[in-house]
């Protein structure tokens, strides 16, 4: 064990608490099998007993998250090459190895094998200091979102049990004032004391307007059980949900402002359909597109490039990719479906497709793949869109 040997594979299966650290040489020999605490001085224990062992080590991880966040970052600042191994080959491939069980120790071997024997995984490098901001701020307002909608719907289901017809009124998830509204008045009789007039110049100083809710009330004049505590839960909800609309909005607005001071700011947001929100979703998962040898790799992490299927005669079979990354095609999805609302060529494609055939989520593929293309060439022409295609100059 003490011999030096050439080049040597360290797998780290990554975890929140603890990673699990297994070397193996050419020959696929465990060198050692360790577990390390998310410490930064045990890290630079491990990388340290690396490096006796080897003149040259490779690290290899199966998570490039926030788990895994000092752990790359010390590795990465002590110049060591580093892989990533995604979750599905480990998974997969854990089957190929002797014994049933999982442990972390075998799969910490199966990171670094696998590391050992393949050459194509994805190296993984520090971002910059711009995309790090932006992916936790997408991050964070993902969760916002995703709290909003628990609390119009919790908001909603409570409601039910006070007016259905308040309920089917308004879209509280769109609109203000009936949230408004509801931090005050909650019950049809109450809504129906104050009345319209009253209600509206109630609105009126707090700048919104939702006075439809008194006709809505007036439907219904029986007090429903359990009235009276549901109409506190649901003030307490509407409060919570205008508070969160105010972080939201605060997010927003970093997010744009930091958004806007990346270069390539100016040409992304001249896509139509393409605004800082969805902008800045990009760079947080591409970074500087280093990673992508042309639009086509583009596309098909984006999960827009069909696979082939072909199996003996059957030839020409193409089918969706089952690994891409799901917000990088959500984001082209939702630009595409924006884009194609207002007249210009995105529009104008769309329809050509639905003319030939396609249905409406397959005409909206078509023009997210066809759009990945032009933005790709945006970005290496440094050129804003314009409507037009450019004019090539002969030689």
């Amino acid at each position: 064990m003490s011999a030096s040997h050439t080049r040597i594979w360290v797998g780290i299966d990554a975890g929140k608490g603890h990673h699990w650290a297994v070397a193996v040489d050419a020959d696929g020999e465990t060198l050692f099998s360790t577990k390390v605490i998310n410490d930064e001085a045990q890290i630079l224990t491990l990388i340290d007993t690396a490096r006796e062992k080897a003149d040259e080590v490779r690290w290899a991880v199966d998570i490039s998250g926030r788990a895994s966040a000092l752990l790359l970052a010390l590795l990465i600042a002590h110049g060591q090459q580093v892989v990533y191994v995604p979750g599905r080959t480990v998974n997969r491939m854990t089957g190929a190895y002797r014994g049933e069980g999982k442990t972390d120790a075998k799969d910490a071997l199966v990171i670094a094998d696998q590391a050992r024997m393949r050459r194509d995984f994805t190296p993984i490098e520090t971002p910059p200091e711009l995309v790090s901001t932006l992916q936790l701020l997408t991050g964070y307002r993902r969760d916002l979102i995703a709290d909003r909608v628990r609390l119009i719907n919790r908001l909603r289901d409570l409601l039910v049990g006070i007016c259905p017809a308040l309920e089917r009124a308004f879209d509280y998830s769109a609109a203000k004032g009936p949230v408004v509204v509801l931090t005050e008045y909650q019950t049809p009789a109450a809504l129906r004391r104050i009345g319209v007039k009253r209600l509206t110049t109630w609105l009126e100083r707090r700048k919104v307007r939702g006075a439809d809710a008194v006709e809505a009330a007036q439907s219904q004049t029986t007090a429903l059980p359990g009235e009276a505590r549901a109409a506190k839960l649901v003030r307490d909800l509407a409060h919570q949900l205008l508070a969160l609309d105010e972080r939201i909005k605060d997010n927003d607005r970093e997010i744009r402002d930091t958004f806007r001071t990346d270069d390539r700011a100016e040409i992304i947001e001249s896509m139509p359909g393409m605004g800082p929100i969805l902008g800045a979703e990009f760079v947080a998962i591409v970074g500087d597109l280093s990673g992508y040898r042309d639009a086509g790799r583009l596309a098909s992490h984006a999960g827009l490039a069909p696979v082939p299927r072909d199996s003996g005669r059957r030839t020409g079979n193409y089918h969706r990719p089952k690994r891409y990354n799901r917000r990088l095609r959500w984001l082209f999805y939702m630009s595409a479906q924006s884009s194609m609302m207002r007249p210009g060529p995105s529009r104008d494609y769309y329809l050509k497709k639905r003319a030939e055939g396609l249905i409406h989520t397959q005409a909206l593929l078509a023009l997210a793949r066809r759009r990945v293309n032009v933005l790709w060439a945006m970005l290496r022409d440094k050129r804003l869109f314009t409507s037009a295609p450019p004019v090539t100059q002969t030689a």
